[in-house]
């Protein structure tokens, strides 16, 4: 595949994707709110989260920001290519994966602020908000994980490229019209 492919995803973002999957299932699926063990996995995704904002700065093209924001004229451009079934094959994310992507990353952030302030906001100490909060950001943040699952599943079978593959590899397929890299 290396003749065929391109590097893309960079190896921050793509320890940044493992990472952050892997916190999510085990504070998810495995700890107990509150213990140790998931207040410091919080932390830590925090500690995530802090790098990928920053690396969307002034990390590589395909980690940025701007690479992939989705405009309204981005989204309506890909859902006009969806319903018409004429899917886009592009590189990086598409307008609807990364509006999912800040989506979950807002989620992430939600639920990581409430925990902390839950564990460390005297005045909230006994307060039921913070756990509400908390809990409808992580019920979220599974609706989106599985809503990303599946969008990316479901495009690798229309662009004929394996997109979950790319994210542990780092290289896509190159575009039809790509032959000068």
């Amino acid at each position: 595949m290396p003749g065929n492919s391109i590097a893309l995803w960079d190896p921050l973002v793509r320890l940044f994707h493992v990472s952050i999957a892997g916190v999510f299932v085990a504070n998810y699926f495995f700890t107990e709110g509150g213990d140790d063990w998931h207040v410091w996995l919080g932390y830590y995704a925090m500690g995530w989260l802090l790098v990928r904002l920053l690396w969307g700065f002034v990390g590589p093209r395909s980690a940025r920001w701007a690479d992939f924001w989705p405009t309204p004229a981005r989204l309506a451009a890909h859902v006009r290519s969806l319903r018409t079934r004429r899917p886009e094959h592009r590189l990086g994310h598409s307008p609807l994966g990364a509006l999912v992507m800040i989506l979950m990353l807002l989620a992430m952030l939600t639920a990581g602020l409430s925990g902390w302030a839950m564990e460390e906001v005297d005045a909230l100490w006994g307060a039921d908000w913070p756990l509400q909060v908390h809990e409808t950001a992580v019920n979220g943040l599974l609706v989106l994980v599985c809503l990303h699952i599946a969008a990316a599943v479901f495009e690798s079978f229309q662009v004929r490229d394996n997109l979950p593959l790319s994210m542990l590899t780092g290289r896509r397929r190159r575009l039809p019209d790509d032959s000068a890299h």
